[in-house]
């Protein structure tokens, strides 16, 4: 479009219809990011965090909510304003950070002994939590420094 011949109503209404597509889609990632984690841990991941009040599970599933935060942010900035294309981006881009810190919690478990399930089971907050949300936030900034 040209700048000179778009009105700002069709501005406004393409910016409107933007963010809202990139609301949904970033809503839709988040929700399986927590779905991803709640299949790591024992129990249903939102009763554990509500009811139980545990520490480790809510560390945990913040740091992977913020993680693929970035990488939902870093799609969209690096979209260039092509909606389709830079929805189909965060979609692809999302997946994949979710994919890479589920990889990353199997990893951590498998070679340095530090499990999830473990951790969640735990009352009181442990070193390795915040070992593992360091790290969950770390692959969410590396995946969204790619992006760019």
């Amino acid at each position: 479009m040209d700048a000179q011949t778009t009105s700002f109503g069709e501005v406004l209404g393409n910016g409107a219809l933007a963010i809202t597509a990139y609301a949904i889609l970033g809503v839709l990632l988040l929700v399986a990011g927590f779905y991803v984690i709640d299949l790591a841990t024992p129990g249903r991941l939102s009763k554990i965090i509500r009811e139980e009040r545990n520490p480790n599970a809510t560390a945990l599933t913040a740091s992977a909510m913020a993680a693929i935060a970035l990488i939902v942010a870093a799609s969209i900035f690096s979209s260039g304003g092509a909606l389709r294309e830079g929805l189909i981006a965060t979609l692809v881009f999302g997946l994949i950070g979710i994919a890479v810190q589920t990889v990353g919690m199997v990893v951590f478990d498998k070679i340095a002994g530090i499990s999830v399930r473990a951790l969640a089971a735990e009352t009181t907050l442990q070193p390795a939590t915040i070992l593992l949300s360091v790290t969950h936030v770390a692959i969410g900034l590396i995946t969204a420094v790619a992006v760019i």
